[in-house]
């Protein structure tokens, strides 16, 4: 029997370690494109981007996965990614990237407004491009000031996996909660450890890295 869950509970991790890479392939640089977006200087761009991210930020995640998997449908019953030519995980995985590109975009803006001005107007004294002095003074700065966020960010992201299954994408507590029907209770908190173990990886990661960036300080 453990070995059966074990199988079950490495299915459903699967699904949910497929959302969190996927969303994070997607989601960071769009939030960079986003927070470009909120302090671009054109009042009309500026604002449009600001509107997107107080909205996903001020909804819940599960409301957005919920709204992308029935709107379309609903709006026009010859569409929908329930119908068979659509996808449950593709309808989640967009919900995830637009939310999370959102948070992501307010930490990044939120660390190159922390860079102090004085350096970037003595990149431009020393003749250096936009570009050069963003990748080569602002970046560094800017990773090392977001670290610690971007790990709160990663870990969440882990636990809000999870809410896929409110759409039927069947994803490791979905395969934990079935063996309950056959009256054993300890898969829950099976499931628990593997969201303790890989959050403890991601922790040990974000540590290493801010140790790596001290030379900032």
């Amino acid at each position: 029997m453990v070995w059966t869950v074990t199988q079950s509970l490495l299915v459903g991790f699967g699904t949910s370690l497929q959302i969190f890479a996927l969303t994070l392939i997607f989601a960071l640089p769009l939030g960079l494109v986003i927070s470009f977006g909120s302090m671009n200087r054109m009042l009309p761009v500026r604002w449009m981007c600001k509107t997107v991210v107080w909205i996903i930020r001020g909804s819940p995640l599960l409301l957005q996965i919920l709204i992308i998997f029935y709107g379309p449908g609903l709006m026009n019953r010859n569409y929908g990614w329930a119908l068979p030519t659509f996808d449950r995980f593709l309808a989640a995985l967009v919900a995830f990237v637009i939310n999370y590109a959102c948070y992501f975009s307010e930490i990044y803006r939120g660390g190159i407004q922390s860079v102090p001005i004085g350096q970037y107007e003595a990149g431009q004294v020393l003749g250096m491009t936009k570009r050069q002095i963003f990748f080569k003074v602002t970046l560094l700065q800017m990773i090392k000031r977001i670290l610690p966020p971007m790990g709160n960010e990663f870990i969440t992201l882990v636990k809000d996996t999870a809410l896929v299954r409110v759409i039927s994408v069947y994803e490791i507590i979905w395969m934990g909660e079935s063996f309950i029907k056959k009256g054993l209770l300890w898969p829950l908190f099976y499931t628990g450890a593997f969201y303790l173990v890989f959050n403890g990886l991601l922790t040990i990661l974000f540590g290493g890295l801010e140790r790596r960036l001290d030379y900032f300080r």
